[in-house]
């Protein structure tokens, strides 16, 4: 059985963190993901600023969140007084107990719009859950297998869509998803993201082109 999301609930608000748009747009379809969802895709106006810190490097991830902008698919939004506290606190503390500003943005303001944060690293979603337990969290993974999604797409589009976020945007897989990402990208695949745990990644000498 493949893995189940559960972002299918249209009436709350998905907001996605810095990782969550570096991995959409490394998959090479971004908008087409994104307008595949009930739902379009909110991010805090700390994510746009903390994108264009990649400008430096080379990386122009900044202007691919300002295409899908453009065309309405992701909106820009603000910290009201009420999420702002939840930044503060989150944002202030020693290094184990808190998180960058995009993290604590995101989750900010999924707390104070009852959305859904979409998180990637295992540290937010950790705070995440100890501070707030009623919040729902989700990740890439989790937009990628949407129901909407799988049905607009076809299986070796979504998986080159999956291997793409890998290679290119290190898209971390929380536990519960690893089965299923490896079996949708194949073994192959996987052995080449090393953003996946050595555990699921088969060495050269088990890949299917050293067993024939």
């Amino acid at each position: 059985m493949g893995s189940q999301t559960f972002l299918t609930d249209i009436s709350t608000p998905l907001v996605a963190d810095t990782s969550v748009i570096i991995n959409l747009i490394a998959t090479g379809c971004a908008p087409a993901i994104v307008r595949a969802l009930p739902t379009g895709l909110v991010v805090v106006n700390v994510v746009p600023t903390e994108l264009d810190v990649g400008r430096r490097n080379g990386r122009h991830n900044s202007d691919r969140l300002n295409e899908l902008v453009d065309v309405g698919l992701v909106e820009i939004v603000s910290l009201g007084d009420v999420a702002m506290q939840y930044f503060t606190e989150l944002v202030i503390g020693p290094a184990t107990a808190t998180l960058d500003d995009g993290e604590a943005a995101t989750i900010a303001y999924a707390v104070e719009q009852a959305g859904t944060a979409l998180i990637d690293e295992r540290k937010a979603i950790r705070i995440c859950a100890d501070r707030f337990p009623r919040l729902r969290i989700g990740s890439t993974v989790d937009i990628l297998i949407h129901p909407e999604v799988q049905r607009h797409f076809d299986a070796e589009t979504l998986a080159t869509a999956v291997f793409n976020a890998l290679q290119h945007g290190r898209m971390r897989v929380l536990p519960h998803h690893l089965e299923h990402v490896v079996s949708l990208i194949g073994q192959e695949r996987a052995a080449l993201c090393q953003s996946l745990p050595k555990s699921v990644r088969p060495s050269p000498s088990q890949s299917p082109e050293h067993q024939l």
